[in-house]
């Protein structure tokens, strides 16, 4: 990834960071930092996400290795999702990431409407 001239971002690194930056990686990631979670425990903490995308995202984030899955021995049978130790590891870069982005937001929404703003007055 590193070259002479600075960082190269390839395909490994783009499906990486695609996967854990997505849309509903962070929220869960966020609610496993806290705890571990069941799976209906993440449903009801995210509201907004369906059981299709939380499965989807879940599987992902393990396959990552960033996400364990264990399977309770309770009955019924329940399944609790806890972060690995590697996961805790992406705390800080997404802490800086949402620190940059709560300190520019002012600015990308200035330039998000003065794009805008040209857009409409060409018509496109």
């Amino acid at each position: 990834m590193d070259t002479a001239d600075g960082l190269r971002i390839d395909a490994p690194h783009r499906e990486l960071l695609d996967q854990i930056l997505d849309k509903w990686s962070l929220s869960v990631l966020n609610e496993l930092c806290e705890r571990p979670c069941r799976f209906n425990e993440l449903r009801r903490a995210i509201p907004q996400v369906t059981q299709k995308s939380l499965t989807a995202t879940l599987r992902r984030l393990e396959r990552n290795g960033v996400v364990e899955r264990e399977v309770v021995s309770t009955r019924p049978v329940a399944v609790r999702y806890r972060i690995t130790p590697l996961g805790k590891t992406l705390r800080h870069p997404i802490d800086v990431l949402l620190a940059w982005a709560l300190q520019n937001m002012p600015a990308i929404e200035r330039a998000r409407d003065n794009f805008d703003e040209r857009e409409e007055g060409t018509g496109l």
